[in-house]
């Protein structure tokens, strides 16, 4: 038995094929769960609309004289802040963005004491952070953020 294939046929079978193939990876990608698909963040849009704000408050950071410093230790992660910023009245949030798995991700108040911030190495999972703090003293917003690996 002999087949013959024209060219017209050949192409059709080539594009079919190859359309199979794209399709195959396609429900392989969106079915598996070791591809994850996670946003970066949740609420995209809403947080851009405070891209502003949230540049102005990384300016007033800047001004002040220093930065913080952090470091891994035995009881967990220490921030440790210049002691001329006197931030023990100061009220905020540090937030350890995790950018592999949004489960991972920590966001806890920021309470300072003696220039100190403590995260206990019970909440870390080892691996890349980016540390997010931010506060208010005397009416003015600050950010500082910096990566790390735990």
């Amino acid at each position: 038995m002999n087949i013959k294939v024209n060219w017209g046929t050949g192409i059709v079978i080539a594009i079919i094929g190859f359309i199979g193939f794209i399709l195959y990876f396609v429900v392989r990608m969106s079915v598996e769960d070791k591809f994850s698909h996670d946003l970066v963040v949740e609420e995209y849009y809403k947080q851009e609309t405070h891209f502003q704000d949230k540049l102005d408050a990384a300016q007033n950071a800047a001004y002040l004289k220093g930065s913080p410093k952090i470091e891994k230790q035995e009881k967990g992660l220490l921030i440790t802040f210049p002691s001329a910023w006197k931030l023990d009245q100061a009220k905020g949030t540090c937030t350890m963005y995790r950018p592999d798995n949004k489960k991972l991700d920590l966001e806890v108040p920021l309470v300072v004491k003696n220039n100190q911030f403590l995260i206990p190495d019970k909440k870390i999972v080892e691996g890349s952070y980016k540390v997010q703090l931010f506060w208010e003293k005397d009416g003015r917003p600050y950010y500082y953020t910096k990566s790390i690996f735990y």
